[in-house]
């Protein structure tokens, strides 16, 4: 059994539709940014850095593990799935889960700030982070030109993107001219696990998520 600390956010729900892709079994624990639970004292023995989501592996001696790039890598790992074996293909899935990591969910977050939750106050911080953003897509759009999926079959790198491109208009980001990027959508879309694991701990309205993105920009 694994317990999942989370939240109705891109980050978290990278997480949920892995568990429901590898079909573990998992218990959800909703920790409450609006509330700062994530920095209560108990939480921060399971991830320091005060941030969802995060695991704890009942099936390895109560293993707790933080940062999403590190939690996909770990459950792949632990199923022998979503992560292949041979090197060039597993570095060729590790590079793109890393582009997610390192660039389209920090720059896309930037965005979301300056734009949504900020309302566009500072219009060139807007700017800069949307330009960036934009870059990364059509970078991906690229890739998905030639390609299927991201990195050759089903991947943990596929489940990192997707919460994020599927709050692009969040962020002031319009998918229509990334027409490869709405097609890998779409196959996405159609998939049972991604479904269950976009509605985990549950799904939210607008204005809920405004307030939840309000709250987690200024701390």
């Amino acid at each position: 059994m694994i317990t999942l600390y989370t939240s109705a956010t891109p980050n978290g729900r990278k997480i949920s539709i892995a568990l429901e892709e590898l079909a573990l079994d998992y218990e959800v624990k909703d920790i409450n940014l609006t509330e700062n639970v994530q920095k209560e004292d108990w939480y921060l023995k399971i991830n320091p850095n005060g941030k969802i989501p995060a695991i704890i592996d009942h099936d390895e001696n109560d293993i707790a593990i933080f940062e999403s790039g590190a939690i996909l890598i770990y459950l792949a790992e632990k199923t022998g799935r979503l992560l292949p074996a041979d090197t060039v293909s597993r570095f060729n899935v590790m590079q793109w889960l890393f582009l997610q990591v390192g660039g389209v969910g920090p720059m896309q977050g930037q965005a979301n700030v300056f734009y949504r939750y900020m309302d566009n106050a500072i219009p060139e911080a807007t700017s800069r982070y949307q330009n960036e953003t934009n870059r990364l897509y059509g970078l991906l759009n690229k890739q998905l030109a030639n390609h299927e999926l991201l990195a050759g079959d089903l991947s943990i790198a596929d489940i990192a993107h997707y919460p994020w491109i599927k709050l692009a208009d969040w962020a002031g980001i319009n998918i229509e001219e990334y027409e490869h990027i709405k097609r890998w959508l779409k196959k996405l879309d159609a998939r049972e696990a991604f479904a269950k694991g976009m509605n985990v701990p549950e799904d939210i309205s607008d204005s809920d998520l405004l307030k939840l993105g309000k709250t987690i920009a200024v701390k």
